[in-house]
């Protein structure tokens, strides 16, 4: 950070005294017009873009990975949801609804992940990959409400006890495990950065763990015959489930309101700039989730008077080290000559 005032807030700066270059997603370097860039009061920027070229930066393909799972799923529920009420077990029932939404997130994080995919247009310039945004905070949504049901309900079977078949309730959950195990294999590959496809991930993961519960729970139910085993496992799963959704909730809300993805820090996303060779300041730096595997980023650079670089050379050495370091892939650059007008929430850096 320098202390330089001459990269303070200016008011009515000289417009030509700045070189402006626009560089969208690492490829085009195209200069506007000074005079299209509208400064407001202090430093108030409208900023226009161009398509340029279209670029699609589509996910990795889990779609077989979505087919398998759903139809096995759902072979697997409708199987536990006719045990569980043969069997009288509330772990079966419950277990089979948190599976049956669990299909439902399947099947949206698959219609997010192929929207993900389609080109940009005129309409929607970044295309629809912020679709697996929103699939991400359904799935969550819609997991944290079947289990406040399923918790409601077990609350009230502590208190009225029925009989449950504990040898059934154990078989079918171990199928359950198979099942559900399997299915998360799937999505393993892309679960470490993929919000999207971590939810799905973790749903079946958790489902496995918790079918694993069901079996301890009919196991206990048949060698105890205490009945009361079955909602007190509920329970537990549930909790279970509410935990393990928290951290898919709290950030699938945070890239939702564009905050900066996680695994990246802007003050090393600064520094990393400020290092480039011929910048000696930058202010109206904003990094932001395109897609739950994307990241954009816009910030405007003070190229020194007296660097060797030109305005081009620092675009794409910038953009090469946000795309290496950071895996920041939608850069827009925008290169200026002191002094320049800044933020008064944001000084020059």
């Amino acid at each position: 950070m320098t202390s330089d005032h001459s990269h303070t807030c200016a008011h009515g700066h000289d417009h030509t005294d700045h070189d402006h270059y626009s560089h969208a997603d690492g490829h085009d370097h195209a200069s506007h017009d000074p005079q299209d860039h509208d400064h407001e009061g202090c430093g108030g920027h409208d900023h226009g873009f161009g398509f340029g070229r279209p670029h699609t930066h589509a996910p990795a393909n889990f779609g077989r990975a979505f087919a398998i799972g759903i139809v096995l799923n759902t072979i697997y529920v409708v199987a536990e949801a006719l045990w569980g009420v043969w069997a009288h077990s509330l772990s079966l029932l419950a277990d089979a609804g948190h599976n049956l939404s669990d299909i439902l997130g399947l099947g949206a994080a698959w219609l997010a992940e192929s929207l993900a995919r389609r080109a940009p247009t005129t309409r929607f310039t970044y295309g629809l990959r912020r679709s697996t945004i929103l699939a991400a905070f359904v799935n969550a949504t819609v997991l944290l409400l079947v289990t406040g049901g399923i918790i409601w309900e077990s609350i009230v079977r502590l208190f009225a006890n029925a009989p449950v078949e504990g040898s059934v309730v154990s078989w079918v959950a171990l199928v359950g495990i198979a099942v559900n195990a399997f299915t998360a294999l799937l999505f393993m590959k892309g679960a470490s950065n993929d919000l999207n496809i971590r939810g799905a991930f973790m749903h079946m993961a958790s489902d496995a763990m918790m079918a694993f519960a069901v079996v301890i729970a009919g196991l206990l139910i048949t060698w105890t015959g205490f009945q009361i085993i079955d909602p007190i496992v509920s329970l537990i799963v549930s909790v279970s489930i509410i935990v393990a959704t928290w951290s898919l909730l709290k950030g699938s809300v945070s890239l939702s309101l564009d905050g900066v993805p996680a695994g990246i820090v802007p003050a090393d996303v600064q520094a990393a700039l400020l290092a480039v060779p011929g910048v000696s300041g930058l202010h109206h730096l904003h990094i932001w989730p395109m897609s739950t595997t994307e990241t954009a980023l816009t910030v405007h650079l003070l190229r020194d008077e007296a660097a060797q670089q030109s305005p081009e050379q620092i675009i794409t050495q910038a953009t090469i080290l946000l795309r290496d370091k950071f895996k920041i892939s939608h850069p827009t650059f925008q290169i200026e000559s002191p002094p320049a007008s800044c933020d008064l929430q944001q000084v020059c850096c």
